[in-house]
């Protein structure tokens, strides 16, 4: 089931102490856009499936990355996509948006997104103790 808008917004906002919605807006439409970049297939739409629309077609958006970013070069992306940012902000901003995002889509489907990324990003998404860094199949 999809969230509604405002309360994936409302999520993203608390969550990084944004004090405006078009803060978190913002946050949550780079930082997606992004990840949409780097996610391919299933796990791709599944997530999608689970966003309000407006955050899965930017999910969706079909630029595909070259290669997959290390966590620190997406943090680094981000920083460069959100105008007076810094990496410091934009790794709040893509933790913000990436657990809101991961509650959303729930553990199964979080973990099959990590899968798909580098290590290091289950920090990111708020899942330190992944299966793949945890020592489990």
């Amino acid at each position: 089931m999809r969230p509604r808008w405002q309360t994936f917004l409302d999520q993203v906002q608390e969550r990084g102490d944004y004090s405006s919605p078009q803060e978190a807006e913002r946050a949550a439409r780079t930082v997606l856009a992004l990840l949409g970049a780097h996610l391919v297939g299933d796990a791709r739409a599944a997530l999608a499936a689970r966003l309000p629309e407006t955050f899965a077609l930017i999910l969706l958006n079909p630029l595909q990355a070259r290669e997959p970013l290390s966590p620190e070069r997406f943090v680094r992306a981000t920083a460069a996509w959100i105008e007076g940012a810094t990496e410091r902000t934009a790794a709040w901003d893509v933790s913000a948006v990436l657990s809101v995002a991961a509650d959303a889509a729930g553990e199964e489907l979080t973990d099959r997104i990590l899968l798909q990324l580098p290590p290091g990003y289950d920090l990111l998404f708020g899942r330190p103790h992944h299966p793949r860094w945890a020592g489990t199949p």
